[in-house]
């Protein structure tokens, strides 16, 4: 009982520091998984449209999801440097697999028959794209936009180690000090936002598919 109370009484004091970490956290993630957003769906939709690049598209990326964290963010760090924007670049890379394969599955799962009727309106390919198979992929999206969600928060916590901070730098922080109270203080905010960001992307995932039955 007295280790809740201390850790309490540490978060409570603490407070400040650990909202600052828990934004700083935050961001890191956000602009890790809309980098991985912004070039992954391309990515995706190519790898659906020329089905020969499909094999080497994929199989890269997930060359990169097996490279250990340490390590990838080590060979960041040679070229970025330290800092926030390295671990950034580290996350986009991370979250990269899941967003170009459910890009790329929920465009190849689009039924050829509304495909078909789509061609017969006299739609071009970008048309087909943008009105048809980007909208019915959304469950497909969504679903690898909470597992790349996840696995960020998770991989931010070592940026500490590459100079970023995050909450990462109270677990870290707990570890060096041989401090149980700083590793929970730093690992129940960051389990917390895995938590929220995996319930609120799959509500999500859920009504996409839901609209997706009704169309």
């Amino acid at each position: 009982m007295s280790f809740l109370q201390d850790l309490s009484q540490y978060m409570v004091e603490n407070s400040s520091l650990l909202f600052d970490l828990t934004i700083e956290h935050i961001l890191m993630v956000v602009y890790g998984i809309a980098l991985a957003l912004a070039i992954g769906m391309p990515l995706g939709i190519i790898a659906a449209r020329f089905e020969r690049l499909a094999p080497f598209i994929i199989s890269l990326t997930n060359i990169l999801q097996l490279i250990p964290s340490l390590a990838m963010l080590a060979i960041l760090m040679l070229y970025f440097g330290l800092g926030f924007q390295t671990m950034v670049v580290g996350l986009f890379l991370y979250s990269l697999m899941p967003i170009v394969r459910n890009t790329y599955v929920g465009i190849r799962e689009v039924d050829d028959s509304i495909m078909e009727a789509g061609k017969g309106s006299g739609m071009t390919p970008l048309q087909l794209l943008a009105k048809v198979q980007l909208p019915l992929s959304i469950p497909f999206l969504l679903a690898g936009l909470r597992v790349a969600s996840v696995i960020a928060i998770a991989v931010a916590c070592i940026g500490p180690y590459i100079g970023a901070e995050g909450l990462g730098k109270e677990i870290i922080s707990g570890i060096s000090l041989q401090s149980e109270v700083k590793i929970y203080a730093g690992a129940i905010p960051a389990t917390l936002l895995a938590i929220i960001a995996d319930l609120a992307l799959g509500l999500l995932e859920k009504k996409a598919k839901k609209r997706m039955a009704l169309v």
